[in-house]
């Protein structure tokens, strides 16, 4: 598909894609999804070492610096900063229409959330190349000034992500600019902005999840999440 070709020849290539295997971020998240449920600062300045091959993401330094937290498809770990576990969460099977984000009080649901979020905010657009994603070019989208092309992305079963149905704009250099799913029962819209290149992979510094009216409008407010990346590294 030529406008997924270019997309992905914008954010570094895919032969420099298949040569990694790690990546390591330091970041922020925040927003009222994380303060509603009483984690406004679990998540702030942390690190994120994952895989770029398979889902799994840790992050040390949660909860004010005093733990770890580990994603993977079949459990999710809270440990101590020495690598004791102190709890454990097999086969997570969080559905997040239904679940609510209620469920995000508890910190096992958090980690598994944030986890799921930042692999797939990272993995993307590398991860729609995958051969079970279905993908459909939408007509482009008119955002201001801008012209903005879309995809339309259905992710497998065996892809954990935040959204089976997804839609994903892209600015006239054909990076990543905004993401449209449902999220916690809400119609909810991903801006992505200040792009950076870290190790020959561009990546979207800032992110912003708000929510969308029925005709298709942002809300201003409440900001549900926050996304903010200091620095990446690939190997």
């Amino acid at each position: 598909m030529a406008l997924l070709d270019d997309v992905i020849d914008a954010s570094g290539g895919l032969a420099r894609w298949n040569s990694l295997s790690r990546f390591t971020l330091h970041l922020s998240v925040g927003g009222t999804l994380f303060a509603s449920a009483g984690h406004a600062r679990e998540f702030k300045d942390v690190t994120a070492e994952g895989s770029t091959r398979t889902q799994s993401v840790r992050f040390t330094g949660i909860t004010g610096g005093e733990y770890s937290g580990s994603f993977q498809p079949d459990a999710i770990t809270m440990e101590s900063l020495d690598g004791e576990v102190l709890r454990t969460w097999r086969d997570p099977g969080l559905a997040f229409s239904e679940a609510g984000s209620a469920a995000l009080t508890d910190e096992l649901h958090l980690v598994f959330f944030c986890g799921v979020a930042i692999w797939n905010y990272l993995t993307n657009p590398f991860l729609l190349a995958h051969p079970d994603v279905v993908l459909e070019e939408l007509p482009p989208w008119h955002e201001n000034t801008e012209t903005w092309r879309r995809l339309r992305a259905q992710f497998p079963p065996s892809l954990i992500t935040l959204a089976p149905d997804q839609i994903f704009y892209f600015d006239e250099n054909a990076l990543q600019r905004r993401t449209d799913h449902d999220l916690f029962g809400m119609k909810v819209v991903h801006y992505s902005w200040a792009h950076d290149s870290f190790g020959g992979i561009v990546v979207p510094t800032l992110r912003r999840a708000q929510t969308l009216q029925p005709d298709g409008t942002v809300n201003a407010k409440p900001v549900l999440m926050d996304v903010e990346i200091f620095d990446a590294t690939f190997e």
